[in-house]
Protein backbone atom coordinates (compact mmCIF):
# COMPACT_ATOMS: atom_id res chain seq x y z
CA UNK A 1 0.00 0.00 0.00
CA UNK A 2 1.22 3.05 -0.87
CA UNK A 3 1.79 5.63 2.21
CA UNK A 4 1.52 9.25 2.73
CA UNK A 5 5.29 9.73 3.96
CA UNK A 6 6.17 8.19 0.54
CA UNK A 7 3.97 10.55 -1.90
CA UNK A 8 5.73 13.31 0.25
CA UNK A 9 8.85 12.56 -0.85
CA UNK A 10 7.76 11.91 -4.71
CA UNK A 11 6.35 15.80 -3.83
CA UNK A 12 9.56 17.15 -2.51
CA UNK A 13 11.66 15.65 -5.41
CA UNK A 14 9.26 16.79 -8.23
CA UNK A 15 6.97 19.84 -7.32
CA UNK A 16 7.77 23.11 -7.22
CA UNK A 17 8.54 24.02 -3.71
CA UNK A 18 6.80 27.32 -4.10
CA UNK A 19 3.49 25.68 -3.12
CA UNK A 20 1.62 25.35 -0.04
CA UNK A 21 1.21 21.64 1.56
CA UNK A 22 -1.16 22.09 5.24
CA UNK A 23 -1.34 18.47 5.62
CA UNK A 24 1.13 15.37 4.98
CA UNK A 25 -1.82 13.61 3.80
CA UNK A 26 -2.69 12.19 0.49
CA UNK A 27 -6.26 11.91 -0.42
CA UNK A 28 -7.69 8.49 -2.06
CA UNK A 29 -11.62 9.27 -2.13
CA UNK A 30 -13.70 11.76 -1.09
CA UNK A 31 -17.67 11.76 -0.78
CA UNK A 32 -20.28 14.31 0.88
CA UNK A 33 -17.90 16.37 3.89
CA UNK A 34 -15.62 13.56 4.48
CA UNK A 35 -12.03 12.29 2.60
CA UNK A 36 -10.23 9.33 3.08
CA UNK A 37 -6.41 9.53 2.74
CA UNK A 38 -4.24 6.69 1.25
CA UNK A 39 -3.55 4.87 4.19
CA UNK A 40 -7.41 4.84 4.73
CA UNK A 41 -7.66 7.32 7.35
CA UNK A 42 -10.60 9.30 7.07
CA UNK A 43 -11.17 13.50 7.85
CA UNK A 44 -13.74 15.33 7.93
CA UNK A 45 -13.34 18.32 5.51
CA UNK A 46 -13.93 22.22 6.76
CA UNK A 47 -11.93 23.40 3.74
CA UNK A 48 -14.18 21.92 0.93
CA UNK A 49 -11.31 22.58 -1.58
CA UNK A 50 -10.83 26.00 -0.31
CA UNK A 51 -14.35 26.70 -0.42
CA UNK A 52 -14.87 25.10 -4.10
CA UNK A 53 -16.98 22.61 -3.02
CA UNK A 54 -20.17 24.08 -1.58
CA UNK A 55 -22.02 20.83 -2.68
CA UNK A 56 -19.73 18.82 -1.31
CA UNK A 57 -17.66 16.18 -3.00
CA UNK A 58 -18.60 13.94 -5.21
CA UNK A 59 -22.24 14.70 -5.91
CA UNK A 60 -23.88 12.29 -7.92
CA UNK A 61 -25.97 15.07 -10.05
CA UNK A 62 -22.36 16.71 -10.44
CA UNK A 63 -20.76 13.51 -11.33
CA UNK A 64 -23.36 12.07 -13.40
CA UNK A 65 -23.99 15.63 -15.35
CA UNK A 66 -19.85 15.84 -15.95
CA UNK A 67 -20.49 12.00 -17.09
CA UNK A 68 -23.41 13.16 -19.85
CA UNK A 69 -21.27 15.68 -21.38
CA UNK A 70 -17.98 13.83 -21.23
CA UNK A 71 -19.46 11.61 -23.79
CA UNK A 72 -20.50 14.23 -26.02
CA UNK A 73 -17.48 16.88 -26.27
CA UNK A 74 -14.88 17.62 -23.88
CA UNK A 75 -13.93 21.13 -25.41
CA UNK A 76 -14.27 23.13 -28.34
CA UNK A 77 -13.39 26.29 -27.72
CA UNK A 78 -16.56 28.74 -26.98
CA UNK A 79 -15.23 31.38 -29.28
CA UNK A 80 -15.39 29.09 -32.40
CA UNK A 81 -17.81 26.34 -32.14
CA UNK A 82 -20.13 27.62 -28.88
CA UNK A 83 -22.38 25.61 -27.30
CA UNK A 84 -25.38 25.62 -25.76
CA UNK A 85 -24.54 24.95 -21.74
CA UNK A 86 -22.46 28.41 -22.17
CA UNK A 87 -25.90 30.16 -22.71
CA UNK A 88 -27.29 28.14 -19.97
CA UNK A 89 -25.10 29.00 -17.16
CA UNK A 90 -25.25 32.44 -18.71
CA UNK A 91 -28.83 32.62 -18.44
CA UNK A 92 -29.24 31.28 -15.02
CA UNK A 93 -26.62 33.87 -13.34
CA UNK A 94 -27.96 36.57 -15.23
CA UNK A 95 -31.68 35.51 -13.58
CA UNK A 96 -29.91 35.72 -9.87
CA UNK A 97 -27.72 38.04 -9.56
CA UNK A 98 -28.94 41.36 -8.98
CA UNK A 99 -27.03 44.11 -10.54
CA UNK A 100 -28.37 47.26 -10.96
CA UNK A 101 -30.36 46.10 -14.54
CA UNK A 102 -30.48 43.78 -16.86
CA UNK A 103 -27.52 41.45 -16.83
CA UNK A 104 -24.92 39.67 -19.10
CA UNK A 105 -22.05 37.37 -17.79
CA UNK A 106 -18.54 36.97 -19.01
CA UNK A 107 -17.47 33.19 -18.27
CA UNK A 108 -13.83 32.51 -17.35
CA UNK A 109 -11.85 30.10 -15.82
CA UNK A 110 -10.56 31.22 -12.57
CA UNK A 111 -11.61 33.51 -9.47
CA UNK A 112 -8.29 35.78 -10.62
CA UNK A 113 -9.18 35.82 -14.06
CA UNK A 114 -12.88 36.89 -13.18
CA UNK A 115 -11.40 40.03 -11.20
CA UNK A 116 -9.32 40.79 -13.86
CA UNK A 117 -11.72 40.59 -16.43
CA UNK A 118 -13.99 42.90 -13.84
CA UNK A 119 -11.05 45.41 -14.53
CA UNK A 120 -10.39 45.54 -17.67
CA UNK A 121 -14.39 46.01 -18.43
CA UNK A 122 -14.87 48.71 -15.73
CA UNK A 123 -11.65 50.55 -17.60
CA UNK A 124 -13.23 49.86 -20.56
CA UNK A 125 -16.68 51.04 -19.83
CA UNK A 126 -15.54 54.68 -17.80
CA UNK A 127 -12.40 55.12 -20.04
CA UNK A 128 -10.45 55.15 -16.72
CA UNK A 129 -7.39 53.58 -14.95
CA UNK A 130 -7.91 53.75 -11.13
CA UNK A 131 -8.56 50.49 -8.85
CA UNK A 132 -9.38 51.21 -5.45
CA UNK A 133 -9.45 48.01 -3.19
CA UNK A 134 -9.21 47.54 0.43
CA UNK A 135 -7.00 46.10 3.16
CA UNK A 136 -6.36 42.51 3.93
CA UNK A 137 -8.41 41.61 0.66
CA UNK A 138 -6.88 38.72 -1.60
CA UNK A 139 -8.39 38.98 -4.92
CA UNK A 140 -5.92 36.45 -6.78
CA UNK A 141 -1.97 35.17 -7.82
CA UNK A 142 -2.11 37.11 -11.10
CA UNK A 143 0.29 40.17 -11.66
CA UNK A 144 -2.42 42.47 -11.26
CA UNK A 145 -4.55 40.76 -8.73
CA UNK A 146 -1.52 40.57 -6.46
CA UNK A 147 -1.28 44.23 -6.78
CA UNK A 148 -4.83 44.13 -5.70
CA UNK A 149 -4.37 41.64 -2.54
CA UNK A 150 -3.52 43.44 0.92
CA UNK A 151 -1.75 40.87 2.12
CA UNK A 152 2.50 40.36 1.38
CA UNK A 153 3.39 37.17 2.83
CA UNK A 154 3.11 34.49 1.19
CA UNK A 155 1.45 35.80 -1.85
CA UNK A 156 3.51 38.68 -2.77
CA UNK A 157 7.01 38.76 -1.05
CA UNK A 158 9.55 38.98 -4.12
CA UNK A 159 6.96 38.84 -6.64
CA UNK A 160 7.21 42.88 -7.77
CA UNK A 161 7.29 45.09 -8.73
CA UNK A 162 3.46 45.34 -9.38
CA UNK A 163 0.87 47.37 -11.55
CA UNK A 164 -0.14 51.08 -10.90
CA UNK A 165 -3.09 52.65 -10.39
CA UNK A 166 -4.36 50.19 -7.90
CA UNK A 167 -4.83 52.34 -4.68
CA UNK A 168 -6.12 50.94 -1.03
CA UNK A 169 -8.33 51.86 1.71
CA UNK A 170 -8.83 50.67 5.33
CA UNK A 171 -11.63 47.62 5.26
CA UNK A 172 -14.12 47.70 8.65
CA UNK A 173 -13.29 45.79 11.38
CA UNK A 174 -15.30 46.46 14.34
CA UNK A 175 -13.86 43.86 16.55
CA UNK A 176 -10.44 45.79 16.43
CA UNK A 177 -12.07 49.55 16.47
CA UNK A 178 -11.41 49.69 12.85
CA UNK A 179 -15.09 52.08 12.21
CA UNK A 180 -17.24 52.64 9.51
CA UNK A 181 -17.02 56.26 9.61
CA UNK A 182 -13.35 55.74 9.30
CA UNK A 183 -12.81 53.63 6.47
CA UNK A 184 -15.63 55.85 4.42
CA UNK A 185 -13.71 58.81 5.65
CA UNK A 186 -10.28 57.29 4.42
CA UNK A 187 -11.80 57.21 1.36
CA UNK A 188 -12.50 60.82 0.67
CA UNK A 189 -8.88 60.91 2.02
CA UNK A 190 -7.86 58.69 -1.06
CA UNK A 191 -9.66 61.37 -3.43
CA UNK A 192 -7.96 64.43 -2.21
CA UNK A 193 -4.35 63.02 -1.61
CA UNK A 194 -3.64 59.83 -4.35
CA UNK A 195 -6.39 59.97 -7.09
CA UNK A 196 -9.19 62.46 -7.63
CA UNK A 197 -12.41 60.16 -7.61
CA UNK A 198 -13.04 61.25 -11.71
CA UNK A 199 -10.04 59.04 -12.53
CA UNK A 200 -11.46 55.93 -10.56
CA UNK A 201 -12.74 52.97 -12.70
CA UNK A 202 -13.73 50.64 -9.78
CA UNK A 203 -14.13 50.19 -5.96
CA UNK A 204 -12.87 46.41 -5.77
CA UNK A 205 -14.88 44.98 -2.32
CA UNK A 206 -15.12 41.48 -0.93
CA UNK A 207 -18.78 41.78 0.74
CA UNK A 208 -17.38 39.70 3.46
CA UNK A 209 -13.24 39.47 3.79
CA UNK A 210 -11.82 36.21 3.02
CA UNK A 211 -8.17 36.20 3.41
CA UNK A 212 -8.15 38.87 5.31
CA UNK A 213 -10.38 37.26 8.61
CA UNK A 214 -14.08 36.26 7.70
CA UNK A 215 -15.14 39.76 8.18
CA UNK A 216 -18.53 40.56 6.64
CA UNK A 217 -18.83 44.35 5.48
CA UNK A 218 -21.44 46.26 7.99
CA UNK A 219 -24.32 47.75 5.69
CA UNK A 220 -23.64 51.16 6.00
CA UNK A 221 -20.16 50.79 5.09
CA UNK A 222 -21.47 48.76 1.71
CA UNK A 223 -24.15 51.99 1.43
CA UNK A 224 -21.46 54.39 1.49
CA UNK A 225 -19.82 52.95 -1.40
CA UNK A 226 -22.33 52.20 -3.32
CA UNK A 227 -23.08 56.59 -2.55
CA UNK A 228 -19.64 57.05 -3.44
CA UNK A 229 -19.66 54.87 -7.16
CA UNK A 230 -23.10 56.94 -7.96
CA UNK A 231 -21.87 60.02 -7.22
CA UNK A 232 -18.21 59.80 -9.25
CA UNK A 233 -19.49 57.22 -11.77
CA UNK A 234 -17.13 54.40 -10.56
CA UNK A 235 -18.22 50.98 -11.52
CA UNK A 236 -18.70 48.90 -7.89
CA UNK A 237 -17.59 45.21 -8.20
CA UNK A 238 -18.46 42.93 -5.80
CA UNK A 239 -15.84 39.65 -5.28
CA UNK A 240 -17.87 36.74 -4.44
CA UNK A 241 -15.70 34.31 -5.79
CA UNK A 242 -14.75 32.82 -2.05
CA UNK A 243 -17.97 33.98 -0.45
CA UNK A 244 -20.61 33.09 -3.68
CA UNK A 245 -22.85 30.12 -4.00
CA UNK A 246 -24.96 29.61 -1.15
CA UNK A 247 -21.99 29.28 1.84
CA UNK A 248 -23.12 32.73 3.55
CA UNK A 249 -26.45 31.64 4.15
CA UNK A 250 -27.52 33.68 0.10
CA UNK A 251 -26.82 33.05 -3.58
CA UNK A 252 -23.95 36.00 -2.59
CA UNK A 253 -22.69 37.68 0.41
CA UNK A 254 -23.99 40.89 -1.02
CA UNK A 255 -27.70 40.37 -1.19
CA UNK A 256 -27.11 40.86 2.79
CA UNK A 257 -26.41 44.58 2.78
CA UNK A 258 -29.52 45.11 0.22
CA UNK A 259 -26.63 46.83 -2.24
CA UNK A 260 -26.64 45.93 -5.95
CA UNK A 261 -23.42 46.13 -7.17
CA UNK A 262 -22.53 46.79 -10.67
CA UNK A 263 -20.15 43.85 -11.44
CA UNK A 264 -20.17 40.54 -9.63
CA UNK A 265 -16.97 38.23 -9.10
CA UNK A 266 -17.54 34.21 -8.84
CA UNK A 267 -15.95 31.26 -9.06
CA UNK A 268 -14.94 28.62 -6.53
CA UNK A 269 -18.07 26.72 -5.54
CA UNK A 270 -19.47 27.65 -9.01
CA UNK A 271 -19.34 23.97 -10.72
CA UNK A 272 -17.80 22.18 -7.75
CA UNK A 273 -14.24 21.85 -8.32
CA UNK A 274 -14.67 21.83 -11.82
CA UNK A 275 -12.30 25.24 -12.91
CA UNK A 276 -14.96 27.64 -14.15
CA UNK A 277 -15.73 31.57 -12.77
CA UNK A 278 -17.62 34.13 -14.36
CA UNK A 279 -18.18 38.31 -14.25
CA UNK A 280 -22.22 39.11 -14.50
CA UNK A 281 -22.97 42.76 -14.52
CA UNK A 282 -24.80 45.45 -16.16
CA UNK A 283 -25.71 44.88 -19.99
CA UNK A 284 -24.12 48.58 -20.58
CA UNK A 285 -20.99 47.28 -18.80
CA UNK A 286 -20.58 43.73 -19.89
CA UNK A 287 -20.94 45.69 -23.92
CA UNK A 288 -18.44 47.99 -23.75
CA UNK A 289 -15.29 45.95 -24.56
CA UNK A 290 -14.91 45.39 -28.48
CA UNK A 291 -15.63 41.85 -29.87
CA UNK A 292 -12.62 40.25 -29.26
CA UNK A 293 -11.20 42.08 -26.06
CA UNK A 294 -12.88 38.95 -23.68
CA UNK A 295 -12.23 35.71 -24.11
CA UNK A 296 -9.95 32.35 -23.21
CA UNK A 297 -8.92 28.93 -24.87
CA UNK A 298 -11.12 27.29 -21.66
CA UNK A 299 -13.34 30.34 -20.57
CA UNK A 300 -16.71 28.30 -20.15
CA UNK A 301 -15.97 24.98 -20.74
CA UNK A 302 -18.11 22.59 -21.77
CA UNK A 303 -17.72 20.33 -18.75
CA UNK A 304 -17.64 23.37 -16.11
CA UNK A 305 -20.66 24.45 -17.63
CA UNK A 306 -22.54 20.89 -17.21
CA UNK A 307 -21.03 20.79 -13.72
CA UNK A 308 -22.26 24.67 -12.58
CA UNK A 309 -26.03 23.91 -13.84
CA UNK A 310 -25.80 20.54 -11.91
CA UNK A 311 -24.37 22.83 -8.96
CA UNK A 312 -27.32 25.99 -9.23
CA UNK A 313 -30.41 22.61 -9.60
CA UNK A 314 -28.47 21.17 -6.58
CA UNK A 315 -28.58 24.33 -4.19
CA UNK A 316 -32.19 25.06 -5.29
CA UNK A 317 -33.51 20.96 -5.16
CA UNK A 318 -31.48 20.40 -2.08
CA UNK A 319 -32.19 23.79 -0.31
CA UNK A 320 -28.60 24.30 0.72
CA UNK A 321 -28.44 27.72 0.70
CA UNK A 322 -31.18 27.30 3.61
CA UNK A 323 -28.98 24.30 4.96
CA UNK A 324 -25.50 26.96 5.27
CA UNK A 325 -27.89 29.05 7.83
CA UNK A 326 -28.67 26.33 10.23
CA UNK A 327 -25.09 25.12 9.62
CA UNK A 328 -23.95 28.36 10.87
CA UNK A 329 -25.91 28.32 13.87
CA UNK A 330 -25.08 25.27 15.08
CA UNK A 331 -20.98 25.99 14.59
CA UNK A 332 -21.57 29.37 16.47
CA UNK A 333 -23.58 28.27 19.29
CA UNK A 334 -21.07 25.35 19.63
CA UNK A 335 -17.89 27.46 18.94
CA UNK A 336 -19.76 29.94 21.54
CA UNK A 337 -19.79 26.84 24.19
CA UNK A 338 -16.15 26.53 23.59
CA UNK A 339 -15.35 30.49 24.07
CA UNK A 340 -17.36 30.81 27.35
CA UNK A 341 -15.83 27.52 29.03
CA UNK A 342 -12.28 29.77 28.95
CA UNK A 343 -14.07 33.27 29.38
CA UNK A 344 -13.18 34.66 26.34
CA UNK A 345 -9.75 34.48 26.69
CA UNK A 346 -8.93 31.91 23.59
CA UNK A 347 -11.42 32.78 21.31
CA UNK A 348 -11.98 36.31 20.64
CA UNK A 349 -13.97 36.73 18.27
CA UNK A 350 -16.91 35.10 16.51
CA UNK A 351 -18.31 36.55 13.30
CA UNK A 352 -19.55 36.13 10.02
CA UNK A 353 -22.47 35.19 7.66
CA UNK A 354 -24.48 31.41 7.08
CA UNK A 355 -21.97 28.80 7.29
CA UNK A 356 -18.79 31.12 6.50
CA UNK A 357 -17.67 31.99 10.07
CA UNK A 358 -14.35 32.77 11.39
CA UNK A 359 -13.21 32.49 15.13
CA UNK A 360 -10.05 34.68 16.14
CA UNK A 361 -7.67 33.30 18.50
CA UNK A 362 -6.37 35.93 20.93
CA UNK A 363 -3.54 35.47 23.56
CA UNK A 364 -5.64 37.75 25.93
CA UNK A 365 -9.20 38.26 26.06
CA UNK A 366 -8.56 42.54 26.88
CA UNK A 367 -5.17 43.46 24.90
CA UNK A 368 -6.89 40.95 21.84
CA UNK A 369 -3.15 40.07 21.09
CA UNK A 370 -3.24 37.76 18.21
CA UNK A 371 -2.23 34.14 18.93
CA UNK A 372 -1.07 33.18 15.81
CA UNK A 373 1.24 30.34 17.30
CA UNK A 374 -1.48 28.69 18.96
CA UNK A 375 -3.75 28.76 16.47
CA UNK A 376 -1.29 26.96 13.98
CA UNK A 377 -1.41 24.43 17.09
CA UNK A 378 -4.77 24.29 16.97
CA UNK A 379 -5.32 23.47 13.30
CA UNK A 380 -2.37 21.15 13.66
CA UNK A 381 -4.15 18.99 16.74
CA UNK A 382 -7.54 19.28 14.87
CA UNK A 383 -5.52 17.48 11.76
CA UNK A 384 -4.25 14.97 13.79
CA UNK A 385 -8.07 14.32 15.23
CA UNK A 386 -8.81 14.06 12.05
CA UNK A 387 -10.42 17.38 10.95
CA UNK A 388 -8.96 19.47 8.45
CA UNK A 389 -9.18 23.46 8.83
CA UNK A 390 -7.02 26.63 7.80
CA UNK A 391 -6.25 29.83 9.30
CA UNK A 392 -6.94 33.44 7.71
CA UNK A 393 -6.35 37.09 8.73
CA UNK A 394 -3.63 39.08 8.55
CA UNK A 395 -2.20 37.52 11.61
CA UNK A 396 -3.20 34.08 10.45
CA UNK A 397 -5.08 33.83 13.60
CA UNK A 398 -8.34 33.52 12.33
CA UNK A 399 -9.73 29.92 12.18
CA UNK A 400 -11.79 29.60 8.54
CA UNK A 401 -14.87 27.31 7.89
CA UNK A 402 -15.62 27.15 4.99
CA UNK A 403 -17.61 23.98 5.20
CA UNK A 404 -19.69 21.84 2.32
CA UNK A 405 -23.12 22.59 2.92
CA UNK A 406 -24.07 18.85 2.78
CA UNK A 407 -22.85 18.97 6.24
CA UNK A 408 -24.81 16.87 8.81
CA UNK A 409 -25.62 17.77 12.15
CA UNK A 410 -23.46 14.85 13.66
CA UNK A 411 -20.29 15.49 11.61
CA UNK A 412 -20.72 19.75 13.02
CA UNK A 413 -20.95 18.10 16.53
CA UNK A 414 -18.11 15.78 15.91
CA UNK A 415 -15.90 18.48 14.47
CA UNK A 416 -16.87 21.15 17.45
CA UNK A 417 -15.47 17.97 19.97
CA UNK A 418 -12.36 17.51 18.34
CA UNK A 419 -11.88 21.69 18.05
CA UNK A 420 -12.59 21.61 21.91
CA UNK A 421 -10.14 19.07 22.89
CA UNK A 422 -7.42 20.54 20.10
CA UNK A 423 -7.64 23.80 22.04
CA UNK A 424 -6.71 22.36 25.25
CA UNK A 425 -3.89 20.34 23.75
CA UNK A 426 -2.07 23.64 22.32
CA UNK A 427 -3.11 25.33 25.61
CA UNK A 428 -1.02 22.47 27.39
CA UNK A 429 1.88 22.58 25.19
CA UNK A 430 2.18 26.41 25.18
CA UNK A 431 2.00 26.03 29.09
CA UNK A 432 4.35 23.58 29.60
CA UNK A 433 7.92 25.17 29.00
CA UNK A 434 6.93 27.61 32.01
CA UNK A 435 5.59 24.47 34.31
CA UNK A 436 8.92 22.67 32.99
CA UNK A 437 11.09 25.69 34.23
CA UNK A 438 8.86 25.84 37.62
CA UNK A 439 9.46 22.08 38.32
CA UNK A 440 13.33 22.15 37.90
CA UNK A 441 13.19 25.44 39.94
Amino acid sequence: MVSNVALDERRNAAVSAGGAWSFPIYVERAQGAEIWDVEGRRYIDFLSGMGALAVGHSHPKVVAAIQAQLTKFSHTFFGTAPYESYLAVAERLNQRCKVGGRAKTLLVTTGAEAVENAVKLARAYTKRRGIIVFGGAFHGRTLLTMAMTGKVNPYKQSFGPFPGNVYRAPYPDLYRGVSVEHCLAALDTLFESEIEASAVAAIVVEPLLGEGGFIPAPVEFMAGIRRLCDQHGIVLVADEVQSGFGRTGRLFAIEHTGIEPDLITMGKSMAAGIPVAAVVGKAEIMDSVAVGGLGGTYAGNPLACAAALAVLDVLEEENLIGRANEIGERLTAGLQRIQKKRNRTVIGDIRGLGSMIGAELVEDGETRKPARALTARVIKEAASRGLLLASAGRHFNVIRFLVPLVLTDALVDEALGIIDESIDVALESELAPAKAAAQAR
